[in-house]
């Protein structure tokens, strides 16, 4: 196997999967801390499912939603003239799913510790939702929003169980990392399972010292 290639596929699902994830997870999470409606424990509860579901579970979920039977699979097999399942752009959603918890808890988490009172004096001098968010809430939150990221990038490249089963491990498509490591155990090539593991491991290490770092500089 070629040891370059899962760590450029690797890299190429999860730019775009944590991109993703992150602008969902602060459109979520700033939704969800302004407004205080019933139910929204029961929205709160649903997001934060796939940090603790089976990887399994979750890749069944993306199977029944957006495999070949269903609406939204048959609706992108009709426009792109190919199926959703074991391609990259798969890929791309098993890793975002994965990694949307870990950057919505940590944008919660921000937000709320912004001082309601600052927002509260820039609506009253006349300030837009969107312009207290951009000039007030973004500017006093913006080290736990780049950890947020960090994190949800760091999970999305350690993705493993929703991508073998929805994306598959075709090589150059949507081998990443973690699935070249299981194949080349299954085969019996322990040697380039040892440097794959080295890789991601070095990838993790380097983003969560950034978190760790962040997180210091913030108290």
């Amino acid at each position: 196997m070629d040891f370059w290639e899962p760590i450029f596929v690797s890299i190429r699902v999860v730019i775009l999967a944590s991109f993703i994830a992150f602008v969902l997870a602060v459109i979520a999470a700033w939704f969800l801390k302004k407004k205080s409606f019933k139910g929204k424990i029961f929205i709160e509860t649903f997001l934060m499912l796939p940090l603790v579901l089976p990887p399994t579970v979750i890749g069944f979920g993306l199977l029944v939603i957006f495999g070949r039977r269903s609406l939204v699979g048959q609706w992108f097999e009709t426009i792109f003239n190919q199926p959703i399942v074991f391609s990259y752009i798969a890929a791309v959603i098993a890793a975002a799913v994965v990694a949307f918890p870990l950057i919505y808890q940590m944008l919660m988490s921000g937000f709320e510790s912004v001082d309601s009172e600052l927002e509260a004096a820039a609506r009253q001098m006349g300030a837009s939702e969107q312009q207290v968010f951009w000039y007030v809430t973004i500017p006093l939150s913006w080290r736990t929003l780049i950890s947020g990221y960090m994190l949800g990038f760091a999970r999305a490249l350690g993705e493993f169980g929703a991508t073998l089963m929805f994306a598959g491990t075709i090589a150059g498509v949507t081998q990443t990392i973690p699935t070249s490591i299981y194949i080349s155990v299954e085969s019996g090539n322990i040697g380039m399972a040892y440097y794959w593991v080295f890789s991601i491991i070095v990838f993790s290490f380097v983003l969560l010292s950034v978190v760790q770092r962040l997180k210091k500089s913030n108290k």
